[in-house]
């Protein structure tokens, strides 16, 4: 187990690699969203990186109670957000539209990525912050 993550008081936003941590009981990703819930800090949630970690709700607890609290925000890919995705992957020559739109929604809430895959959001973008599991 890494360091703590630190958590901003802007909150945070979670994309697939990080949901799939906390269903796998990753230490770090529990005390983060502990100390969200704690605070009242944001955590967005872009459903495009949700579809990616869900497989069985029903069994998958800590990722149910996560998207039922009051603080966590659920970020539907709308018609906004496709343009701005679309743009994006254009200017980076990239494709992963799940990955395009947590940079979006996470530049839109002003907060850092928690990611397991850093590598593939700075390619999106370089000066994106994240908090790299």
């Amino acid at each position: 187990m890494g360091r703590p993550l630190a958590l901003p008081d802007s909150g945070v936003t979670l994309d697939a690699g990080a949901l799939i941590a906390l269903d796998r009981n990753d230490r770090r990703v529990i005390a983060l969203l502990v100390r969200a819930a704690q605070s009242g800090c944001r955590v967005t949630v872009p459903a495009g990186a949700l579809a990616q970690a869900v497989r069985q709700p029903e069994r998958q607890v800590r990722l149910s109670r996560l998207v039922r609290q009051p603080t966590t925000a659920v970020v539907a890919l709308d018609r906004v957000d496709a343009v701005n995705v679309g743009r994006l992957l254009a200017a980076s020559g990239t494709s992963d539209v799940v990955d395009a739109h947590v940079v979006i929604c996470a530049r839109r809430a002003g907060q850092p990525v928690v990611t397991s895959g850093a590598g593939d959001l700075a390619r999106l973008d370089p000066h994106l912050v994240m908090l790299a599991l």
